[in-house]
């Protein structure tokens, strides 16, 4: 009997190595410290992380790589890796006071958010099913745990407990959706997928794509699947709430992309018509329900679920001959959002420390407590809502721009009129900031790692908004196969 080999390329998984290693090591360096010195294992998981982003860009120009048979390590793969680690740099930076400030269990946060984030790169380079199931359980798994770290607080208890619950309803639809992709096709593989999908088994085919779309509907929540949301957000601490409502909505849309790009590419007639439904219809709900909100965390959390809605506007032009464009603007949509949702949540979580409720009616004379707070939520807001020059509006301007390329006018149109809705909520805030006097006059001083995340991100929305052209073949390394 022949031996088996197996020919593993160490380099392109190198950067999951070193995350996994990270991993260990924090876990081992927690049983050993003290409990005034546990906050040494964020500095540990971000020199980690560090390390996997330098391996992750020593990868950058080479051919596609592929390992494990369908393991692949193209650009689309190392453009979402290269911005998974990236935020995870900037979510260690907002937690590191957060967490040593509030006593909690701060080993196990770390251990379990790098776990998370391990999913995240594994999920960019997956190309069958199983992986992509399994790479998309390592991200929410870890996170059901930290979403209830506030032990004694029954708000943290019970977001926890509903994220666990539809987290866990949503891996049985998208499995059994896979099941029986796989018992139409032969096969798990996307591209064989896509090549095997015409024919008798396209009915069977086309029923499970039904329920993998329903399953990622609950991961990136989107209308009807988004309810647990908003709860969940507000129950998680703060620097979780920002993790959940970028790095795991991306991960989710990561995961998507690949599943109906590549697999169920050549049947883009018949799931093209679902997403555009689900797309108005989140951006429409999210938006609505924003307006009524009082408390700034549900009001990003709502605002996360609209901005799910523009994501997925691309998905819904599948088919019309701007494939390639539809996959760069979700991808740019996703890699500004990303911005802008990090530097709102990081100005929530400097007003956390004196204001722990969040409220809106809170923020009443920030811009004269803390002008550089003030100003810079005034530009995230105003991204976030799509004004111009800032870098949200370039954002759906390309979604724009490729819904009406695609001859989709009802879906530009749609994106227009929910822009014009969530101006009326942020605006909320910003009238707060700058024409509500507040009840305290004392500065509001802010942790100098937090302040400087939020800097960063207010300059790099105003760049990318005044200078577009430098950034405009970016999200073109995304296509996909």
């Amino acid at each position: 009997m022949q031996g088996f080999t197996l020919d593993v390329d160490y380099h392109a998984i190198l950067p999951e190595l070193i995350l996994a290693g990270t991993v260990m090591v924090v876990l081992l360096v927690d049983l050993v410290l003290r409990l005034d010195r546990k906050w040494w294992a964020m500095p540990i998981s971000f020199a980690g992380v560090l390390a996997s982003l330098g391996a992750t860009l020593s990868l950058l120009g080479s051919t596609p790589r592929t390992t494990f048979g369908t393991y692949v390590v193209d650009d689309f793969a190392l453009l979402f890796k290269v911005f998974f680690l990236a935020v995870a740099l900037v979510i260690l930076i907002v937690s590191l006071r957060y967490f040593r400030e509030g006593r909690y269990f701060q080993g196990e946060y770390y251990f379990l958010l790098l776990t998370s984030f391990l999913g995240m790169l594994t999920i960019s380079s997956s190309r069958d099913l199983l992986m992509l199931f399994i790479s998309l359980e390592l991200v929410s798994a870890p996170a059901f745990l930290i979403a209830g770290l506030r032990k004694r607080d029954p708000r943290s208890n019970e977001a926890a407990m509903k994220f666990f619950l539809i987290g866990i309803l949503s891996a049985a639809v998208m499995l059994y959706g896979m099941s029986l992709v796989y018992g139409a096709t032969g096969s798990i593989a996307l591209a064989d997928i896509a090549a095997g999908i015409e024919g008798a088994g396209r009915p069977l085919a086309l029923a499970g794509a039904l329920f993998i779309i329903a399953g990622f509907g609950f991961k990136i929540s989107s209308v009807p699947f988004h309810f647990w949301a908003p709860d969940t957000y507000e129950g998680s601490p703060i620097p979780v709430a920002a993790f959940l409502s970028v790095a795991s909505k991306a991960a989710g849309f990561a995961g998507l992309l690949q599943i109906m790009f590549v697999g169920f590419a050549p049947t883009s007639e018949d799931w093209t018509p679902i997403f555009a439904v689900l797309a108005i219809l989140t951006m429409t709900i999210g938006n609505l329900i924003a307006l009524q909100q009082t408390q700034v965390v549900r009001l990003l959390a709502y605002s996360s679920v609209a901005q799910a809605g523009y994501m997925m506007v691309p998905f819904a032009l599948a088919g019309s001959g701007v494939d390639e464009k539809a996959i760069a603007a979700a991808v740019l949509y996703i890699l500004i959002y990303a911005v802008m949702n990090l530097g709102a949540f990081a100005v929530v979580i400097a007003m956390s420390r004196e204001a722990p409720g969040t409220l809106i009616s809170d923020f009443a004379g920030m811009s004269r407590r803390n002008p550089l707070l003030a100003i810079s939520m005034l530009l995230f807001l105003l991204s976030l809502a799509g004004i111009p020059p800032l870098a949200g509006f370039w954002a759906k301007f390309q979604i724009f721009a490729v819904a009406i390329a695609a001859e989709q006018a009802y879906l530009a149109v749609a994106v227009v009129v929910n822009s014009v809705i969530s101006l009326y909520y942020y605006a909320a805030i910003a009238k707060q900031m700058f024409f509500v006097q507040g009840i305290e006059d004392r500065p509001l001083r802010a942790p100098a790692l937090v302040t400087g995340v939020v800097a960063l991100a207010a300059a790099a929305i105003v760049v990318v908004g005044i200078f577009p052209d430098l950034f405009a073949g970016f999200p073109g390394n995304a296509t996909l196969p």
